[in-house]
């Protein structure tokens, strides 16, 4: 005589103890797989890491100077060389990259490819502009910012920053005389007396 199989009687101590021995299982898996290991073989993650100086080179960066929410600030961009004050002001006149920009810097120069132009002499810049201040053709932060850019690229005389005499000629006719202006501490330009 064959007996039927048995059938075990389901408490509810057995069903909270499958239970607990499933969950515990589910929690187990779920951990292991989900502990982000990624595989172990070479993944291709992007260029090489930048922004560290290599041992033996030189760190150049140009200083620019852009309009921003709270006033004039500068930005520092890396560069393979010292930059002369034509090169930087011809930096400037690109604007500010997008990340410069969702900071909220913008540039109140106007577009003058060509016609503004810098040159350096020991302690000081010449710099023409197009434009004109005292008609309202260039606006007194456009003006902050081509002297602190002029005055914080590489000039001859080992002047500091806020020394350089920045002599600004107005207008397409250069004969005319130029004022003087230096970059103050924080990018603000002061006119230069005497």
């Amino acid at each position: 005589m064959t007996r039927p199989p048995s059938r075990r009687r389901r408490t509810p101590r057995t069903v909270a103890a499958a239970l607990g021995t499933l969950t515990l299982s589910t929690l187990l898996i779920a951990t292991v797989t989900g502990c982000s290991i990624g595989p172990t073989h070479p993944v291709h993650a992007g260029p090489p890491a930048s922004g560290i100086q290599q041992p033996g080179t030189e760190a150049h960066f140009a200083r620019l100077y852009f309009a921003g929410p709270t006033g004039i600030r500068a930005v520092s961009r890396p560069t393979d060389r010292p930059l002369s004050p034509q090169q930087a002001l011809d930096l400037l006149l690109e604007g500010p990259t997008p990340a410069e920009r969702q900071r909220g810097l913008i540039s109140q120069v106007p577009p003058m490819a060509g016609q503004l132009t810098a040159t350096a002499t020991d302690g000081a810049v010449d710099v023409s502009v197009p434009q004109k201040v005292s008609t309202g053709d260039l606006g007194v932060t456009a003006v902050s910012q081509i002297a602190c850019t002029a005055a914080h690229a590489d000039i001859r005389g080992n002047k500091p920053p806020t020394q350089i005499d920045i002599r600004i000629h107005e207008g397409p006719i250069r004969p005319q005389t130029p004022w003087t202006v230096r970059c103050g501490p924080n990018g603000d330009v002061t006119p230069v007396t005497g």
